[in-house]
């Protein structure tokens, strides 16, 4: 079996200012980026990350700061367990956060209920609130580089979300064909 590729960026940038900093930090993680250790993180290789990587690198430059780029394999099949447990992981972490989120969902969806607010207005606001729930699964999903075990739950999830918000919309119709 080939060994898994992966990008290894190391950088060091000035403290200040700190909003610099953070912003690098930001990219890195947005890209799926896997941090061993400060200044130290890891992609899999793909062409897509060598050109941005390429690009941070002259951010890093403008910043007065200094990197270094490199390819690299793990040592051997533990080691290359421990990148992909720790890419998983961070990937459950954003999962579980979603997940949260579905849950706030179901509890708006239930108390709209609850005092019987069926009206277009509030449909609109959930069905945008769903949007963006979907919207932040497929950006996890983009960086689920290795299938962290919370893909699935958070894919039923959604899709439990979804039926959740056709029923309401369903007692929206209901109560506005009622009044006619």
């Amino acid at each position: 079996m080939a060994s898994l590729k992966w990008l290894l960026l190391t950088y060091k940038v000035p403290a200040e200012p700190t909003s610099k900093r953070l912003a690098l930090w930001r990219r890195l993680k947005g890209l799926g980026a896997v941090y061993l250790q400060n200044g130290v993180c890891l992609l899999p290789k793909t062409g897509e990350h060598v050109r941005r990587l390429k690009v941070l690198e002259n951010e890093i430059a403008r910043m007065d700061g200094d990197c270094v780029l490199l390819e690299t394999v793990a040592l051997d099949r533990a080691q290359e367990d421990k990148v992909i447990a720790r890419f998983k992981a961070d990937r459950d972490d954003q999962y579980r956060e979603l997940l949260g989120r579905c849950k706030d969902f179901e509890a708006e969806i239930a108390k709209e209920i609850s005092i019987r607010k069926f009206t277009y207005a509030e449909l609109d606001e959930e069905e945008t609130d769903l949007k963006k729930l979907d919207a932040w699964f497929e950006k996890i999903r983009k960086l689920d580089f290795y299938d962290a075990p919370l893909a699935a739950t958070a894919a039923e999830r959604l899709r439990e979300c979804k039926a959740l918000l056709d029923q309401y919309a369903q007692m929206v119709y209901d109560a506005h064909d009622e009044n006619r």
